[in-house]
């Protein structure tokens, strides 16, 4: 076996021990007196080694790489990346020994750079968040590197229809409780890649499960999902860090999707506060975003008097967000006033 086709088998083999290592993610069901016929499930991501819903897409895109033929045994890997990703990359980059650049808009979290650093990768910093495709295609010219590129190959990247993907394990888990098959799935995007393996499965495996995708504010998935417009952008990015994207993205795939909500952003991090009331810990903002989602959701079903559950995601934790969302003076002066959903929470607790 030439000495490259050997690396390659033993870079797949340390990805796929370190996966037998790891234990399934946990499926939360919250306490909700106010829905006594509606249960709400959180999958909590945030237990995976590098701990964010993220290490699953970047051990697929890892795999998807070596077996391709793209990656060696001297390959700098480059990703664009709001932060969570790009952390589970470098862990991946450092078990199999190859250096890692992460190219990010100077606002990601400081405590996301800082695990990028420990495990060995760098941080390549831009002024807008729509300034890292560029300037990740150049870094990869330079250095003669691999671009991971998550926002083409999330959606590919990922087996939908076999088993260890994250909606074959919704789906296991839900099995023994009251209502085995949820009503509904609710899911943000980044890349997309995770609510494109998710409504692939449901249709795949016939369930009568709808798949809604939430969006933050200053994101165009929710209108291009209405309009089936690629052309779409926006001049800013999210303020809801890993979600919501300021162009269409490749694996963003609208024909699985039923049904889309655009969240504000003061709602999501006011969500995330109120949920850290109801499980005792921190989450990130995208959770908010999700968990919004959800009960809104159950709140339309408890209306109609329909019975059923709802999955979403908790898709990291408020730890790497303690100078940002859970800080009162941050959020005041980028967030706004969260406080003016504390009445419609209340009314789901």
């Amino acid at each position: 076996m030439p000495h490259e086709q050997q690396w390659v088998s033993q870079a797949i083999h340390k990805i796929e021990t370190d996966f037998q290592r790891s234990a399934d993610t946990h499926l939360i069901k919250l306490p909700l007196p106010a829905f006594p016929n509606i249960d709400i499930y959180l999958k909590d991501e945030s237990t995976h080694p590098t701990g964010s819903l993220k290490h699953r897409l970047a051990r697929s895109l890892f795999l998807f790489a070596l077996c391709n033929g793209w990656v060696g045994p001297k390959t700098t890997i480059i990703e664009s990346s709001s932060g969570s990703t790009a952390v589970s990359e470098a862990y991946f980059a450092r078990l199999i020994g190859l250096p890692f650049i992460a190219v990010m808009p100077k606002t990601t979290a400081k405590e996301k750079i800082k695990l990028i650093e420990f495990y060995g990768g760098k941080a390549h910093l831009t002024d807008r968040t729509d300034q890292i495709y560029e300037a990740s295609h150049q870094l990869a010219e330079e250095l003669n590197g691999h671009y991971m590129d998550q926002f083409t190959y999330a959606e590919r990247a990922t087996d939908w229809r076999g088993n260890n993907n994250i909606a074959n394990s919704m789906y296991e888990q839900m099995q023994l409780e009251r209502y085995p098959i949820p009503a509904w799935v609710v899911m943000s995007a980044g890349t997309g890649g995770t609510s494109a393996t998710i409504g692939r499965f449901i249709r795949y495996q016939k369930h009568d499960t709808k798949l809604m995708v939430v969006d933050p504010e200053d994101s165009v998935f929710h209108d291009y999902y209405k309009t089936r417009d690629k052309s779409l952008t926006r001049d800013r990015g999210s303020r809801i860090e890993g979600i919501g994207r300021p162009r269409v993205e490749p694996s963003f795939i609208p024909g699985v999707v039923d049904r889309m909500m655009t969240i504000p952003d003061a709602a999501s991090v006011a969500t995330a506060k109120w949920l850290e009331k109801v499980i005792g810990r921190k989450v990130g903002p995208s959770t908010g975003t999700n968990l919004l989602g959800a009960l809104r959701l159950a709140n339309e079903m408890r209306e109609k008097g329909q019975p059923g559950s709802i999955v979403t995601l908790l898709c990291d934790s408020g730890d790497r967000y303690l100078d940002s969302y859970h800080n009162p003076q941050w959020v005041s002066e980028n967030i706004g006033d969260i406080s003016k959903f504390d009445a419609e929470l209340s009314g789901y607790s």
